[in-house]
């Protein structure tokens, strides 16, 4: 029970405990290095100082990553201070009472001195010194070294990952809770490795720091054990020579645990294992290195003039581990673990990655494109233009998988949709398009190219030519807005390829939510989801947008119960929605100026597009009426008019179908579509064109 109370409180006061230990901790090394302390305390701070130093051994030796001791550098400053402090006192003490014998620095120096040295100061300035060539010159120089590179590369790699982290994100594999963690992550790993490139140099100076205090405490205590205290040469050199390379090695050893624990951070590799277990897995858990080594050991063992017992018995070891080894992998796996066996190398389900049904590849200058940190704003773009999407169309598409393409030109990009290429075009990043709306005969300086969306002229110039392009009549637009319009274009066209069975299935929940006693009537009772999919689809192919799904339902329940054919579904929903494809193609305009058919030309129709004949049309007929209905379309959209045929019920259908290609800008209405509250004025007649 108390020890359940004492933890309780330690939860609750854990916050400002936290706190108050770093200032603390700060105020009492500076503290250490002004006020003299006594030897009992000494020992104490110096005792702390080995078990931080080990604590924090410990801790990077079972990290599985270097982020779980993002708190490395910040350590790695307060335990140089302290160490740096710790010189300070014992150099006073030293100094002041180190004519009175090797004990004056308290026990903990007089342990080093006698204990590990012997009691012979030449001894320990031998020790001393090769201690400080391995700390200073192998291990700090080389982690040092190591933190450099993982810096660089880290930051060097960070557009990339956030790339990749909204490339996941936009493609729905993860929400934007894990967005934000992952991107947090990144940054937490440049930052770690940046401040551990610049903490190396805290271990580097704490030992130039050792070696100079070193000689000051020689020097200064031989001169005023001289001096001062009237000792001979050989007692000044025992006391404090002793004393200072007692102390100098109190404080070098933790130091070289400290190295040795940077040098372990940054240079981790992989994050599923600390690194006790990665180095007996990688190094001790192959039987053929084993035998190997027991062999060569063997071998060395009986050389004569070899020390036999030792040699013989490490090659026993190692020829022992090896066959214990090799008896655990021949034995056959228990039952459970046979499918993970078995599929071990072998391909898999898993190794089946799905066409994505919209993606963006990008040549490497692009990137830039897409990386926040250098003001990129494409994914942000993307964004809003599915968001565009869905609000004019009526429906979510599917995310655009934004990915590098090293086989493309540096800064051309490449459209896809369920991995056929739909719209490719390059761009060029700090430039702007500056697009011919027509009849600017003003010249540019850039480069002469083609909008990528809609096929009009354009120049590539730079940010000096475009206020006076602006002025001149044309449209700039920066390399992100070409990108993202010529994307929304294509997925405007693209429509009803877009319409999955997973986007119908969403925008029937989605209908469910706002109107379920609707959907839960029609949809699937009356009209499977397949064949809403394909009235949709039928609907979107003739650019007419279902945003009015009320309407569009209840035109498929009043009709669904006479007949199940997607065609006549589709020709009732679009009188249904007359009105809004009126407006879609005209504006707010109660007077229509349509394209008609001459008179004989619609009579030769009638009978080769509907009924027995459906789709019968003599060639040449087609061909004369597709190049007749393209001219016508031109001279219209010239005159600011909407190119609209207006054709009879019965080859509504087969007349769109037969221009869409040659005149896709060209919208055909049948005489029922056009609502009572409009006007028609005929314009020009398809066939007299011709004639």
């Amino acid at each position: 029970m108390n020890l359940q109370a004492l933890q309780q409180w330690l939860n609750r006061n854990a916050g400002w405990a936290g706190g108050l230990a770093a200032p603390m901790l700060v105020i009492t090394v500076l503290s250490m290095m002004v006020l003299p302390l006594p030897p009992w305390l000494l020992d104490t701070f110096f005792t702390l100082n080995i078990a931080l130093a080990l604590v924090v051994m410990m801790v990077a030796a079972y990290m599985k990553r270097p982020l779980d001791f993002s708190v490395f550098p910040t350590v790695l400053l307060l335990t140089t201070l302290l160490r740096l402090s710790l010189n300070v006192a014992s150099t006073r003490v030293v100094l002041l009472e180190g004519h009175t014998g090797p004990g004056a620095a308290g026990a903990v120096i007089e342990a080093f001195g006698h204990f590990l040295i012997g009691g012979n100061f030449a001894v320990g300035l031998i020790v001393f010194a090769i201690l400080v060539v391995i700390n200073f010159v192998v291990i700090t120089k080389g982690s040092e070294r190591i933190a450099e590179v993982s810096a660089r590369f880290t930051l060097d790699a960070m557009p990339g990952k956030q790339m990749a982290i909204d490339a996941d994100l936009n493609a729905g594999l993860i929400d934007e809770k894990e967005a934000k963690r992952r991107r947090a992550e990144v940054g937490e790993e440049a930052n770690f490795f940046g401040s551990m490139d610049g903490a190396a140099k805290f271990v580097r100076g704490d030992a130039i720091a050792g070696i100079l205090i070193l000689f000051i405490n020689i020097i200064g205590g031989f001169v005023i054990g001289v001096l001062q205290h009237g000792l001979s040469a050989s007692q000044a050199a025992d006391n404090y020579i002793l004393l200072a390379v007692g102390d100098a090695l109190v404080a070098q050893i933790p130091g070289l645990l400290i190295s040795v624990a940077a040098a372990m951070v940054v240079s981790r590799v992989g994050k599923d294992e600390d690194l006790g277990a990665q180095v007996m897995e990688q190094m001790f858990l192959s039987p053929k290195v084993l035998g190997i080594t027991g062999a060569v050991m063997f071998m060395l063992g009986i050389v004569p003039g070899m020390p036999h017992m030792v040699f013989l018995s490490f090659a026993a070891i190692c020829g022992g581990g090896a066959y214990w080894l090799m008896r655990e992998q021949a034995r056959p796996a228990p039952e459970p673990e046979a499918p993970a066996v078995q599929g071990d190398g072998e391909a898999t389900w898993d190794d089946l990655q799905p066409v994505d049904l919209l993606g963006l590849e990008l040549g490497y200058r692009l990137i830039a494109m897409v990386d926040k940190t250098r003001q990129g704003d494409l994914l942000t773009r993307i964004k809003g233009v599915r968001k565009k999407f869905a609000q004019e169309v009526g429906f979510l598409p599917p995310a655009v998988h934004v990915r590098d393409n090293l086989e493309l030109r540096p800064s051309a990009y490449r459209i896809t949709l369920r991995g056929v290429v739909v719209g490719e075009g390059e761009v060029f990043p700090g430039m702007f398009l500056a697009i011919d709306p027509g009849g600017i005969g003003t010249p540019l300086i850039g480069t002469p190219t083609t909008d990528p969306a809609f096929g009009l002229p354009a120049h590539w110039i730079d940010e000096k030519q475009r206020e006076n392009a602006q002025m001149a009549g044309f449209t700039v637009v920066d390399s992100e807005t070409v990108l993202a319009t010529h994307l929304s274009h294509l997925m405007q066209v693209q429509a009803a390829k877009l319409l999955s069975r997973t986007e119908t299935q969403d925008l029937v929940e989605h209908v469910t939510r706002l109107a379920p006693k609707l959907i839960e009537e029609v949809v699937p009772k009356m009209v499977p989801v397949a064949t809403f999919q394909k009235v949709l689809q039928l609907l979107l192919e003739e650019s007419v947008h279902v945003r009015d799904i009320r309407t569009i339902i209840e035109s498929l329940a009043e009709h669904a119960a006479h007949t199940q054919d997607p065609a006549e579904l589709a020709r009732r929903v679009r009188m249904a929605l007359s009105p809004a494809i009126v407006q879609q193609i005209y504006g707010p305009v109660k007077e229509l100026e349509v394209i008609a058919i001459e008179p004989g030309l619609e009579r030769l129709l009638m009978q080769a597009l509907s009924g027995a004949a459906n789709g019968a049309l003599d060639p040449g007929v087609a061909e004369m009426l597709s190049k007749s209905a393209t001219d016508i379309a031109n001279r219209q959209e010239e005159k600011g008019v909407p190119a609209c045929l207006l054709v009879p019920d019965a080859i509504r259908t087969a007349m769109s179908r037969l221009l869409r290609r040659a005149a896709p800008r060209l919208q055909v209405l049948a005489h029922s579509e056009i609502p009572e509250t409009h006007l028609i004025r005929i314009g020009p007649i398809l066939g007299e064109l011709a004639a």
